[in-house]
């Protein structure tokens, strides 16, 4: 794996007995001791994951608000210290990526995109910018590293080593200051677990001692390190959409759920036209929830209805909290109701599944 590019934090992992993987390029922890116990870990206490391979691009400029708001599909109606997941489509509708923009100041905006599209989103960026000459976008992504604290211990854990007030600090949003000792970091109340907790954003150079801080600040807390297993089935009993698997550039956001993430009444934006024509022509798919009986579902398992294939699990798991097997699916529309039946052919096996209605798993705090 000596071609596989390394997180600021990858010698942690090592140090730590992390198993790693080839992870879209970057060589990552999949997991330290065991999924089942890194993923009860986040739900019952606190967790710290690497997310330094996530690519950072920054636009600045009198429009770069403006600029982002022709580039994605929300609004981006955001004040500054706040922050709004998004979107980014082709002129097709197609999903570029799905994106988290943070609003430093209205000429000063991070967007975090996923770490295997950071070069295809930085170009894309560049080349659709509407005011060239006037809004710089530029590529950061090795000028940071990234630690999620997640978990309902995640704010006593943080606050102790920040000088950022966490207690006021709303659901996407975010503020600058000093953790464990680094100046210049960016803290946001984000997350990809279901959980409560942050993401911070680091000086690469110094992500380890960030990252070393929180382990010892955490050990009161049983914090400990979480890998990439535990990881996707976090997110996906959340519900949260793994780009490459439930969202690509063959689906649009209308089909994958995300309506409530896409502004169709924005002056403009890329993909709008054809996503009003996706509309007014009416979906014929959509991204739904399966419960599935006996049978552990897969990405690229195919759907079945009434014995013909007509569509296909994108991710698939048993849930460790809820101790059922989970899935998302694409499935006609007309199946997509909560309460539909299908079936999923389970390597040569028909399994019966039923669409189930928002999230797998809610907090209860």
């Amino acid at each position: 794996m000596t071609d596989l590019r390394r997180t600021p934090l990858f010698q942690a992992h090592v140090d730590a007995g992390a198993r790693m993987v080839d992870f879209g390029g970057w060589e990552m922890p999949v997991q330290y001791t065991s999924m089942m116990a890194e993923h009860r870990q986040v739900r019952e206490r606190v967790g710290l994951f690497d997310v330094s391979h996530m690519g950072e691009v920054r636009v600045r400029g009198a429009k770069a608000l403006a600029a982002v708001r022709h580039l994605v599909t929300n609004q981006v109606d955001i004040v500054d210290g706040q922050a709004q997941y998004t979107a980014m489509c082709n002129e097709r509708g197609g999903i570029i990526d799905d994106l988290i923009v943070y609003r430093i100041a209205e000429d000063d905006i991070l967007v975090c995109v996923n770490a295997g599209n950071r070069e295809k989103d930085f170009a894309w960026m560049v080349e659709n910018n509407p005011f060239k000459g006037e809004v710089d976008i530029t590529d950061e992504g090795d000028q940071w590293g990234q630690i999620a604290v997640q978990g309902r211990l995640a704010e006593a854990t943080l606050q102790a080593l920040t000088n950022i007030p966490l207690d006021t600090m709303r659901y996407y949003w975010h503020g600058g200051g000093t953790v464990a000792g680094v100046d210049g970091c960016l803290v946001a109340r984000t997350g990809y677990t279901g959980e409560d907790g942050f993401e911070v954003f680091v000086p690469a150079d110094v992500t380890r001692t960030v990252w070393d801080g929180l382990l010892d600040a955490g050990a009161a807390h049983g914090v400990s390190p979480i890998g990439l297993a535990a990881r996707d089935t976090l997110r996906l009993e959340a519900r949260m959409c793994l780009y490459g698997n439930d969202i690509t550039e063959q689906t649009t956001p209308l089909e994958a759920g995300l309506r409530w993430v896409t502004k169709l009444d924005k002056p403009n934006f890329i993909g709008k036209a054809a996503l009003l024509a996706q509309k007014e022509a009416g979906l014929t798919r959509r991204l739904v929830g399966l419960v599935v009986e006996k049978r552990i579902a897969r990405h690229g398992h195919a759907v079945l209805v009434e014995g013909e294939v007509r569509g296909e699990v994108t991710s698939g798991t048993r849930s460790p909290t809820r101790g059922d097997n989970i899935a998302l699916a694409y499935v006609p529309r007309s199946h997509a109701r909560p309460g539909s039946e299908v079936q999923v052919d389970v390597r040569g096996r028909v399994a019966r599944a039923v669409v189930h209605k928002g999230a797998f798993y809610k907090r209860n705090y």
